[in-house]
């Protein structure tokens, strides 16, 4: 089961904004790139986060192994999705020693980038 439509970067200019404008945070695996939207700044936004996961080929040739890792990290997001403060941009980046990574590992790592962005709530 992927995200929820409302939770999704669909088009290529909020791709473009988060690379160009957003903050970044890394771990071995992942990088986060995150950028708040303007309405959050003066007051509290109602809008939802939405996310985006950016996997090359250089992580593997094959589509099976790319969707396995989109899953499992759509997964995480899941899981951590009534955390996190509305109102962001995020992509996701996957490097290419993220092959190597399980669910928990891309679970800790994700979390930790998400405490760094202070995107989770309370953090």
């Amino acid at each position: 089961m992927g995200l929820p439509k409302a939770y999704r970067l669909r088009n290529r200019q909020d791709y473009r904004a988060v690379y160009k404008q957003g903050i970044r945070r890394y771990s071995p695996h992942l990088t986060l790139i995150a950028l708040v939207t303007p309405k959050q700044l003066g007051a509290v936004s109602t809008t939802v986060t939405m996310f985006g996961i950016s996997i090359s080929k250089k992580v593997s040739k094959k589509a099976v192994v790319r969707n396995r890792i989109k899953r499992q990290i759509k997964g995480v997001i899941r899981s951590q999705i009534k955390a996190i403060t509305p109102g962001w941009k995020v992509v996701i980046v996957v490097k290419p020693k993220a092959i190597e990574c399980k669910y928990e590992h891309f679970l800790r790592e994700l979390e930790e980038l998400l405490k760094q962005a202070k995107i989770i709530n309370g953090h």
